[in-house]
């Protein structure tokens, strides 16, 4: 099972407003597990990023200068996500605006539905925290996910954050429990790190009550079985 988690950073809200995609991030993940392949894209949008935009992202027009437009990199993009499933936080923003940036090229391009099953997290997430908050960021936190590096809005950060997210959201830390050597590194390390974490485990001892019904209780079972219990015999070795 293929899934990529997708996320899009715009100039502004409304494609309908003209506003366009200038970054493109997006994380493979195969069978639950979380791959090395991405994509990750900056694009040329060709007119002005919104300041309201520019203070989520921290994108500036003049970074975005000397790269691509969406025409150039449409063929790449679309043949990484197509055919798997798009995990997509807020869906409708992203899809509305890649659908909006293939309707400006020619007509061999149709809606990204065509192409990908879409899923939007955010309604996973509202069904499994209902009124709670299910931002990114809240999200994050509610699964012990490390998102300090998030200081602005980043394509393919936060698809990174979103497949961890998801992953816990719907089967636990499953990216834990793989077969190959790395995995099994990242578990071992986050084992070490519990453990070291946890306070030492109290000894307690019976009391010299408790060991008199403990002997007591032990007699009953001798007698029931018509022989010495197991108990009795491991605690004489």
């Amino acid at each position: 099972m293929r899934q990529v988690v997708l996320d899009t950073e715009t100039t502004g809200i409304d494609p309908k407003q003209g506003h366009r995609i200038i970054e493109i991030g997006c994380v493979e993940v195969i069978n639950r597990q979380i791959t090395t392949n991405h994509y990750h894209q900056y694009i040329n949008p060709d007119r002005k990023i919104d300041e309201e935009a520019l203070k989520v992202h921290g994108i500036s027009n003049q970074f975005l200068q000397d790269k691509p437009h969406f025409k150039e990199i449409a063929a790449d993009f679309m043949q990484f996500i197509q055919g798997a499933e798009l995990l997509i936080h807020n869906a409708p923003f992203d899809v509305g605006f890649i659908n909006h940036e293939l309707s400006l090229l020619s007509a061999q391009w149709q809606v990204i539905e065509q192409y990908c099953q879409i899923t939007d997290t955010l309604v996973l997430a509202r069904e499994n925290h209902p009124g709670q908050k299910n931002s990114l960021d809240a999200l994050c936190k509610r699964y012990d996910i490390d998102n300090s590096k998030r200081d602005l809005h980043g394509a393919l950060l936060d698809s990174e954050l979103l497949a961890e997210v998801y992953l816990r959201m719907t089967g636990g830390q499953v990216s834990l429990l793989g077969d190959n050597e790395g995995q099994n590194k990242n578990k071992q390390t986050a084992i070490r790190r519990i453990s070291a974490d946890r306070a030492a485990l109290p000894i307690l001892s019976p009391t010299a009550a408790e060991l008199v019904e403990h002997e007591n209780y032990l007699d009953k079972l001798d007698k029931k079985s018509g022989e010495t219990c197991l108990w009795r015999t491991l605690s004489s070795h």
